[in-house]
């Protein structure tokens, strides 16, 4: 029997040298198609543009739009070669950390896994995956370890509405490089069953956490200059990211005005 493959099916020049070019990189093969040639029988989906996607007959079209998110396009892709059918269930598993790994599990089957920029990125990985999958249900699973990191991900998460478990996730973690440690981690979090939370956490920043991204920062300068108490707690709780931190704390040094009042100067205590 030959392998099941994708079709891309498109008139846009544009469109289909992007997934062209993303259809090589995670391995699927893929057959070039027009609007209105027959589609084989071992097609088990078409990526189309939204504009050609209702002339295209077929039981699975994903439509990709300018806005390519790769991580839940890659989810659903490889969700249809497994199935023909849309998985009942989609469980994402979360490794807490200034950079998450996570997994996506379709009815017991690995479809996506990676790294998120940080953890309020959960939430835009959220909202693409109800898109890619409008009739699965999503359950997310994340890790109890950094609860700072794992606090950011449940409230980023939190206004999705969907069931969110914390799961003991030691020895789930692998020895070896952080990144691919972090994807590893996040397949055996998913697998695990957890608490469900029902309230959101209130995110708690200790003096300790902040002393240590003061540390950091300083070294990140050749210890020219520290970021302030509260652009390090205003980093921890996400509400902007370290290199702004640093930024800021840079122009404050290199302006001498700040010490005197300037009024476009930062005011917070070192």
């Amino acid at each position: 029997m030959r392998a099941r493959s994708a079709a891309l099916v498109t008139r846009d020049p544009v469109l289909y040298a992007h997934l062209a070019d993303f259809l090589r990189e995670i391995g699927v093969p893929v057959v070039s198609l027009l609007p209105g040639d027959r589609i084989p029988d071992r097609v088990a989906l078409v990526l189309t543009s939204p504009e050609e996607a209702p002339h295209i007959r077929h039981v699975q079209v994903l439509e990709v739009g300018p806005e390519l998110d790769c991580a839940s396009l890659a989810a659903a892709i490889r969700g249809a070669l497994e199935s023909p059918t849309p998985p009942r269930e989609l469980v994402i598993g979360i490794d807490p950390g200034p950079r998450p790994g996570y997994a996506v599990v379709a009815d017991g089957s690995i479809v996506g896994e990676g790294t998120l920029e940080g953890p309020e990125s959960a939430a835009h990985l959220a909202t693409h995956m109800r898109r890619r999958f409008p009739m699965s249900a999503v359950r997310f699973r994340i890790g109890c370890g950094d609860p700072l990191a794992r606090d950011r991900i449940v409230h980023a998460l939190w206004e999705t509405h969907r069931p969110i478990e914390i799961v003991d996730e030691r020895n789930t973690t692998p020895r070896g490089h952080r990144r691919p440690r972090d994807m590893v981690a996040a397949r055996r979090i998913a697998a695990l069953r957890g608490e469900t939370i029902s309230r959101r956490p209130s995110l708690r920043v200790t003096p300790g956490e902040i002393a240590n991204l003061q540390r950091r920062s300083r070294e990140s300068s050749g210890g020219d200059f520290t970021i302030s108490r509260s652009s390090a707690s205003r980093v921890l709780e996400g509400e902007m990211t370290m290199g702004e931190a640093i930024e800021e704390a840079r122009w404050r040094y290199r302006q001498p005005e700040a010490r005197r009042g300037d009024p476009r100067a930062p005011h917070e205590p070192l």
